[in-house]
């Protein structure tokens, strides 16, 4: 039997996914095993995943700062690929500013020299909107331009970005990132992010038809539907080296709305429902942040394109969550 070179490289790969059990690790371990084949994917978190993960394929318990325990895993699975999902998040991260310090870099530096070593030949770490900062332009925030965050998350991201740009300039490693904008998916519970109203308005509009919006209601930040945000990680990593120009982290965006716009579409759809503002410290992190972010850059480098606009989102997002809650989708 013969195998094109995409076909062959695919099953080549064998890919340790740190952080699996996050909002976006659950979906992107998810899709990888689909695309590369169960057994391809090691899964791995701090504690044991849901169902469908530990029973899908390999799973590992690793901290993401234990190198020795991060050694052994690749070793023993034959790793090519790590991708580091493991971090604590802007809100969280702001109440434990020395343990996020911690998680965000250590993790970040012991993969980046697992790859250096040779141990593993490809890294994937994702940055973050956060990494811009107030001084930052907030309408179509460039791939270069002024960036001084003022969250702890936010610092962390883009002294990051920088490790892994002189990763890649003085050791030749091969480390691909994206500055994600907020995530919003029905699969997994928000994860202590700023950018999570966007996923609790739609359990609490079919729950309780009314939700209490911890921004105000004119706050715009560039949003992103999960399906678009796994496909442009797996994209960005399939793509030729010689496409992947930046080695700090692409800009990525699919869309910009603001609180009183996500709850107009959602009444589209359910008339009776109801939004109230009293924001939080949450509102200055927001406030920090680009409005809208340009991204350009990767869709001319490696062609990305995304599919979600906010009403075809919340279309996907409250049938899915009440299939979920009748029980004919599994629970998260």
């Amino acid at each position: 039997m013969f195998y094109t070179i995409y076909e062959f490289l695919k099953m080549s790969e064998t890919i340790l996914i740190i952080g699996a059990c996050g909002q976006i690790g659950t979906e992107l371990t998810q899709k990888l095993r689909s695309v590369y084949g169960n057994n391809s994917i090691i899964a791995s978190d701090i504690r044991e995943g849901n169902e469908d993960m530990m029973h899908s394929g390999p799973f590992e318990i690793i901290d993401a700062t234990d190198r020795e325990t991060i050694i052994k895993v690749i070793e023993k699975y034959k790793i090519t690929q790590v991708y580091l999902m493991a971090a604590m998040l802007s809100a969280t991260a702001e109440k434990y500013p020395q343990k996020a310090w911690e998680l965000n870099m250590n993790s970040l530096l012991i993969v980046l020299d697992l790859a250096k070593e040779k141990l593993i030949k490809q890294v994937y770490w994702p940055s973050s909107i956060a990494a811009f900062g107030p001084t930052s332009p907030k309408v179509n925030t460039p791939q270069q331009t002024v960036m001084e965050p003022t969250t702890v998350y936010g610092i962390s991201k883009i002294a990051g970005e920088h490790w892994c740009n002189y990763y890649h300039q003085k050791f030749g490693v091969d480390v691909r990132s994206i500055r994600y904008p907020g995530i919003i998916s029905w699969k997994t519970k928000p994860g202590g992010g700023t950018t999570d109203y966007a996923v609790d308005i739609y359990f609490k509009a079919i729950e309780e038809g009314k939700y209490e919006c911890f921004l105000e209601e004119d706050t715009r930040l560039p949003m992103m539907y999960m399906e678009d945000a796994v496909n442009a990680t797996i994209q960005i990593m399939q793509a030729d080296e010689k496409e992947v120009k930046t080695r700090t982290s692409y800009n990525l965006a699919a869309m910009s709305f603001t609180p009183k716009e996500i709850a107009s579409e959602i009444k589209k759809h359910i008339p009776n429902f109801e939004i109230s503002y009293k924001s939080d410290f949450r509102q200055a992190i927001a406030n920090s942040w680009p409005q809208v972010i340009d991204d350009s850059q990767a869709r001319k480098d490696w062609n990305w394109q995304h599919k979600f606009d906010l009403e075809s989102m919340t279309n996907e997002m409250l049938i899915n969550i009440k299939k979920q809650q009748e029980g004919v989708l599994p629970s998260m």
